[in-house]
């Protein structure tokens, strides 16, 4: 819909769930989760600026870019309240969406996202942008998962041919650079996470070595976090069935009122 902006579009029911992947991924990735859902639900797997078919999108880079971008396809397609989900980088994007349009998003489920803690392994994201053949692509998914990763096949076929594409890894490289100046990244402020009153659940793998599951520390009271033993940072190929369920089981609890002090304020 947006231009050079492309989401896969499945099912047609009448709740829509977007969803985001991480840095140097595309919307391949998602293919399990998807297996796993309702099939009365619609889903828009995005290819965030910067990555696949997505690769000529403006200014691509920065996250900002990506929830604006996001924001605007939701609108041209007439989609009026989504469910979002992401991941990583895709977990940034989707809280800068909610925190700009909060009226839009229905829920939103953030799986080991960016811009929650400072730190972040920048020597692993930019090896994982350098990437361009199965065994690479395949040697950095393994370090980036826990002891209990499963095969990464359909993975590294996906990212293994979008990375074939002339100037995206190129493209990566230039934003892993960028996102991990002094091998720290942007945080979301966490006052700003405290006006968000749809439902908010956050997934980390108690072995991420690419996103200390600690950066849920002192999140607001509202926010509801699962930690998923022994696995790490790729959660959508390490437990695609899980992840489904507990994005339905987002999507169903009701939002929470604000505080009256930040009603207040706000």
């Amino acid at each position: 819909m947006t231009s050079s902006l492309h989401a896969a579009d499945h099912g047609a029911g009448s709740k829509t769930i977007a969803l985001l992947h991480g840095f140097g991924g595309c919307h391949d990735i998602w293919d399990d989760v998807i297996a796993s859902l309702s099939p009365a639900l619609r889903t828009l797997a995005y290819d965030l600026p910067g990555h696949g078919l997505s690769l000529d999108f403006p200014d691509a880079g920065p996250a900002k870019v990506a929830a604006r971008a996001v924001l605007a396809d939701l609108t041209a397609r007439a989609v009026k309240r989504v469910h979002l989900v992401g991941h990583s980088m895709g977990g940034a994007v989707a809280t800068l969406m909610a925190l700009t349009e909060p009226e839009k998003v229905a829920s939103l489920t953030l799986l080991a996202p960016g811009g929650f803690g400072p730190e972040i392994n920048g020597p692993l994201l930019r090896r994982f942008a350098a990437a361009r053949d199965a065994s690479d692509i395949r040697s950095c998914l393994v370090a980036m998962s826990g002891p209990l990763t499963r095969p990464f096949d359909h993975t590294v076929e996906a990212l293994r041919d979008m990375r074939a594409q002339p100037g995206q890894v190129e493209k990566l490289v230039d934003i892993a650079a960028a996102m991990t100046s002094g091998d720290r990244q942007g945080v979301i402020p966490r006052d700003r996470l405290d006006t968000l009153t749809m439902p908010v659940m956050v997934v980390w793998g108690s072995d991420d070595p690419m996103l200390s599951f600690t950066h849920t520390d002192d999140l607001p009271a509202r926010f509801h976090v699962h930690h998923v033993l022994r696995a790490g940072h790729m959660l959508i190929e390490e437990a695609p069935d899980l992840v489904a369920t507990i994005i339905q089981r987002n999507m169903n609890r009701r939002p929470r009122p604000m505080p009256a002090k930040l009603a207040a304020t706000g």
